[in-house]
């Protein structure tokens, strides 16, 4: 009986040296080669995400509009043209000349006109005096003379109107007539924009526009996405409309440009409104999450580099970041973050970054 059990423990004692053999050797079958980095602790960023046009700012809060269409006030020939396209023109600059051959007659004739009424009423002045004139002519001198005036005034007003002049400090956009044209009244001669005050118009979903404030930070990108940008340009929130387009379902905003921006009217960007901030918050890279039977997973590198799968709750994703919650997580611990989809549970690792 004794020898049985002898035997029995030692038959025992094989076994489990034969299984610690064969899952060290499981083990080392299993190891892997990932990249690894580290769960970080951060501030995270919430967005609403608009894209938009970059346009002049339009008239509002007492300040004129940063854009302007040069349109002829009269029916003329175009006779000189003081600007180009590009050009930096300051208010009141004259842009445009009509044809004045016509206006320049109406007022010599009315200086005439006035030479004329003011001697005539001199004289009835003269003789009103020793009352050799009556009170009816001198009224009469003294209309002609209020009359000539008026008509040289008229004159003078209307040959203004033949020099078109700059209404705001601008470049020139574009010109759209040449020396020796006929313009209509109201016709558009030319469009300009002050490239200092442009801002950017967007339109939001409506479901996110309660998120929005008056002043919220925006960031500016010309390209598809803002990841890999080290520096977009950045605003702030200066309208939000309160009609709702019914075929988008979305509301118009308005942000501000800095007047370096580099940016040009016209220009198609993509914009993200800052709507929350979260400190202290634990991130990992988004490709070290992976979904495991159902659950969010990441797999924690440890001490012997074996990689041990843990669930987490996903939150706010930041770009590349996600916010992660799980038990005993905390900031430095080693993570697999390429190579951790399909990686089965307690796999050796090894890392190739």
């Amino acid at each position: 009986m004794k020898c049985k059990l002898v035997l029995l423990i030692a038959l025992m004692s094989c076994c489990m040296t034969a299984t610690a053999i064969f899952a060290e050797e499981r083990l080392a079958d299993t190891e892997v080669a990932v990249e690894t980095g580290k769960i970080i602790k951060t501030t995270l960023h919430r967005y609403v995400m608009a894209y938009g046009m970059i346009e002049p700012e339009p008239a509002m809060r007492g300040k004129p509009a940063a854009s302007s269409k040069i349109s002829a006030p009269v029916m003329g020939i175009l006779d000189q043209i003081h600007c180009e396209e590009g050009q930096q023109v300051n208010k009141g600059a004259v842009l445009f000349e009509l044809d004045s051959r016509s206006s320049d007659a109406s007022i010599a004739k009315a200086e005439v006109a006035v030479e004329f009424a003011l001697k005539n009423f001199a004289r009835k002045q003269q003789l009103v005096a020793s009352e050799n004139v009556s009170r009816k002519l001198y009224d009469e001198a003294e209309q002609l003379l209020q009359t000539a005036r008026k008509d040289l005034l008229y004159a003078r007003t209307q040959r203004e109107l033949l020099q078109i002049k700059a209404p705001l400090t601008a470049t020139v956009a574009a010109i759209h007539f040449k020396a020796g044209e006929a313009v209509n009244l109201n016709t558009v001669l030319a469009e300009l924009i002050d490239l200092e005050r442009l801002n950017i118009a967007a339109r939001i979903p409506s479901p996110e526009a309660a998120d929005l404030r008056m002043g919220q930070l925006v960031e500016i990108s010309s390209g598809a996405t803002f990841i890999g940008e080290p520096s977009p340009r950045q605003g702030k929130v200066t309208f939000i409309g309160t009609q709702i387009e019914p075929l988008t379902d979305t509301l118009l905003l308005r942000a501000s440009l800095h007047s370096n921006s580099g940016l040009r009217p016209g220009q198609f960007v993509n914009s993200r409104i800052l709507v929350e901030e979260r400190p202290g918050r634990l991130a990992v890279p988004i490709e070290s999450v992976v979904s495991k039977d159902g659950a969010s997973v990441i797999a924690v590198v440890e001490a012997d580099d074996v990689a041990k799968l843990k669930t987490v709750k996903t939150g706010l994703r930041d770009g590349n970041i996600v916010e992660v919650e799980g038990e005993n997580l905390r900031e430095g611990m080693r993570i697999v973050t390429q190579g951790a989809y399909g990686l089965p549970h307690d796999s050796r690792i090894r890392s190739v970054k």
